[in-house]
């Protein structure tokens, strides 16, 4: 599992890159395709900045590949991958669908584009916890008279986030209170992911995806629109496209794994959100962080 954005943290991902060459390598490649320098952004902040939707989808995603390169042969043998989100590209990675080169230039691009629809459609996001999948799609119909809103991201079977415009994701959240939500919060975010205030950024993806050399996966990559299965290059490329204004079905990814028998779950990149989440809908048997050096060392006492 590959984590998404609201993952970072400064500091992320430093250890890798003091100690492995070709982990720099790929963040001078990130760093001349940004026009900015990601070691330094990611390794010492500000803060404010990292959350940046431009910087924050190459930091996590760069964690995540620098994580990979460093396990290098000791990567245990694995039945499926999937990323929240962002984290779709690095689970694309992680099986040879992607090259790490094209994960980095295709994320810079979609990081760009939605960083551009953001601003020009202002919007916002809120969790809501406690209530059906059901409850919360009606909440949605009954607020989307104030605006957009929309499900964008269900994240387990008691949290479902929100996104559309201000007013609408505001009313929304008030709704959900009403109904009896045990939280309704308002995310601090840059704008309204996977709503249909990100179609602008779509066409941008779908012409750079277009001729990029993506392969068939060696593994299965769930994907986050259809928490299917998706293997061939053109649903891979239709489905990435597909998921900037498609919710992200990460709960039922889950409920997929395991009802394949997953029992055993790894994290790679900055984090615990993914891990947590497996703890408590999947009930895996083992669940394994791997974020820094010292987790990599570890990894050699975990029986996957």
């Amino acid at each position: 599992m590959f984590p998404g954005q609201a993952s970072q943290y400064v500091g992320m991902a430093s250890d890798l890159h003091n100690n492995f060459e070709e982990v720099r390598d790929l963040y001078k490649l990130a760093s001349d395709e940004l026009g900015e320098d990601i070691a330094k952004l990611s390794f010492e902040g500000p803060a404010l900045k990292l959350k940046q939707t431009r910087f924050t989808q190459p930091a996590i995603l760069l964690h995540s590949l620098a994580v990979l390169i460093a396990l290098k042969e000791s990567l245990p043998q694995f039945d499926y991958a999937c990323g929240h989100s962002l984290g779709e590209y690095s689970a694309l990675a992680a099986t040879g669908a992607l090259s790490f080169e094209l994960a980095i230039k295709a994320v810079v691009k979609r990081a760009s584009l939605m960083e551009q629809a953001c601003l020009n459609n202002p919007g916002s996001m809120a969790a809501i916890i406690g209530l059906t999948e059901e409850k919360v799609l009606e909440i949605c119909r009954k607020a989307s008279r104030s605006g957009v809103v929309v499900p964008a991201n269900f994240n387990s079977k008691s949290q479902i986030v929100i996104s559309g415009s201000v007013d609408a994701v505001k009313v929304a959240a008030e709704i959900a209170k009403s109904e009896g939500a045990r939280r309704a919060m308002i995310l601090e975010v840059g704008g309204a992911f996977h709503s249909p205030l990100m179609e602008p950024a779509k066409s941008g993806m779908q012409q750079f995806l277009k001729d990029a050399d993506i392969k068939s996966s060696a593994v299965p990559v769930i994907a986050n629109v259809t928490a299917k299965p998706a293997e061939s290059s053109a649903e891979i490329k239709k489905l990435l496209v597909a998921q900037i204004t498609s919710p992200v079905k990460w709960s039922q990814t889950m409920t997929y794994l395991v009802s394949n028998d997953c029992t055993n779950v790894i994290e790679i990149g900055p984090g615990k959100v993914l891990a947590g989440m497996a703890k408590r809908d999947m009930s895996a048997e083992k669940i394994t962080n791997l974020d820094t050096i010292k987790d990599i060392e570890s990894l050699a006492t975990v029986s996957v």
